[in-house]
């Protein structure tokens, strides 16, 4: 009975509310605690992200990237970054190229990183139109209003536009090249964009040079240690650029005269060699190798380096020609199965067009010693023969040697096939310009790239940071 009455006294309501109670004060404690260490750590976890993005957008000339990261996104929303734009059109001989870039700009230290790039192309190249330069002109407008739909209209008059012409217009007569600048002009006066009299003007080989050698090293990420960076070799229609930072005393003090250049790069200056040999890019090495032996003016060029069953029309700076092989062969006379019987299909002359090559180089290029013990990266036509002939993958370029230049030329040089005329000259004449002319040995290691990282490795980006940094 006792022990019933003390049961029933232990749960009183009143003692069951004094229970309820504390147990909801302890439960709003608890949750007050976990409000309380979710706020601290946000507020931490935000400190830490703003003092990363402060960092990131304080210290971007000495970023060891090139483009831009989810930092740099964060830094423009938050209004440390702003875009900014560069037009940059590449009045190439073979052909013209409009790039749009995208940068993003620190407020702080005005540091500057790739956030896109837009790309396009029209044939042929301004020196097409050296006697109809309205023409040549409106090609360009086309390009423009491509790149029209990349800058925001309202950004359109603070966007430094410029057309540099390279070895194409130089290699034109001054006035012809200077009718078609005039026109251009007019037409980017009209564009909308920021221009100035500089704006249009016929690039300097070295500064072609120059500007790829950034380029490259800077989709690299290699530009923060010269020592590290790697030699580029550029191969134009109308001329061709060696460019490398000079590791060897021997280097600096044998090069000639005007090889040696200071440059600013990265907050840095160093001494660059580089040079630009006019007159020995691809279409016009091919025009001085075709005409060997022959009377100025011809207009039909016989050469070794061309098959004899080749009968090709090529127009070069302006003036139409006819291109065949030393003697004809009609092969729908004389079937290939009867050259077979006689020893052999018609093939073009390797070995003459060697002989041809390097009459043309040996004395007229400088051979740095230094080079070949360099990192070398090749861009534009070395690429793109390589890329034709499928010695290296046409999207992600690819490693060859000397030497297996040398062999894909001799044998394209004994296979008949009038579809690629030029396809033995070319190999030829590239094969000779690095072994002969810039003295690589057969067994270097050649790097040929188109894009890096997704990027074009053009001339053009390290012209669009100059404009940035020093203007138009």
């Amino acid at each position: 009975m006792n022990m019933s009455v003390r049961n029933r006294n232990k749960f009183t309501p009143e003692k069951n509310t004094t229970m309820s109670i504390k147990e909801k004060t302890t439960s709003i404690s608890r949750a007050f605690l976990v409000i309380r260490m979710l706020f601290f750590t946000t507020v931490i976890a935000l400190s830490v992200l703003i003092a990363t993005v402060m960092v990131n957008n304080t210290t971007g000339w000495i970023s060891p990237h090139h483009s831009t990261n989810l930092l740099d996104k964060l830094s423009l929303s938050l209004g440390l970054q702003e875009h900014v734009y560069t037009v940059v059109i590449d009045a190439g001989s073979t052909g013209s190229r409009v790039l749009a870039f995208t940068f993003h700009r620190s407020l702080s230290d005005r540091s500057v990183k790739l956030d896109q790039e837009f790309y396009s192309h029209i044939k042929p190249g301004l020196s097409s139109f050296a006697d109809d330069p309205k023409k040549g002109a409106d090609s360009i407008k086309q390009l423009l209003d491509k790149a029209k739909m990349v800058v925001p209209p309202h950004l359109w008059h603070q966007t430094p536009l410029v057309l540099k012409a390279t070895a194409g217009l130089r290699l034109l007569p001054a006035e012809k090249a200077n009718l078609i600048l005039e026109e251009v002009r007019r037409v980017f006066e009209e564009s909308g964009f920021m221009v100035t009299q500089r704006s249009v003007s016929i690039m300097d080989g070295i500064d072609e040079g120059l500007f790829s050698w950034f380029t490259i090293n800077f989709l690299l990420d290699r530009l923060q240690h010269p020592e590290q960076t790697v030699a580029a070799l550029d191969l134009g229609g109308g001329s061709t650029q060696i460019t490398f930072v000079p590791k060897e005393k021997s280097t600096m003090e044998g090069a000639p005269q005007g090889f040696i250049h200071q440059v600013a790069t990265l907050h840095q200056k160093i001494d660059v060699y580089s040079f630009s040999y006019l007159g020995l890019g691809l279409m016009a090495a091919r025009k001085q190798i075709l005409s060997a032996g022959q009377a100025e003016g011809e207009s039909e060029l016989r050469s070794p380096c061309i098959n004899p069953m080749v009968k090709k029309g090529w127009t070069y700076s302006g003036v139409n020609y006819i291109v065949k092989g030393t003697h004809d062969v009609d092969v729908e006379k004389i079937p290939l199965s009867e050259w077979q019987k006689k020893g052999g299909v018609p093939k073009a002359d390797f070995d003459e067009c060697l002989r041809l090559s390097r009459s043309l180089l040996e004395t007229s290029v400088h051979k740095p010693a230094e080079l070949n013990d360099r990192e070398v990266l090749a861009i534009s036509y070395y690429y793109d023969r390589a890329s034709d002939h499928g010695l290296i993958d046409s999207s992600e370029g690819g490693v060859l040697t000397i030497k297996e230049l040398f062999k894909m030329a001799e044998q394209i040089c004994a296979v008949p096939n009038p579809d690629q005329a030029f396809a033995c000259l070319d190999m030829t004449y590239i094969s000779a310009l690095l072994h002969h002319g810039f003295g690589l040995a057969t067994d270097t290691k050649l790097q040929l790239r188109k894009k890096i990282d997704g990027y074009e490795t053009s001339w053009a980006l390290g012209a669009a940071f100059h404009v940035l940094h020093n203007g138009i």
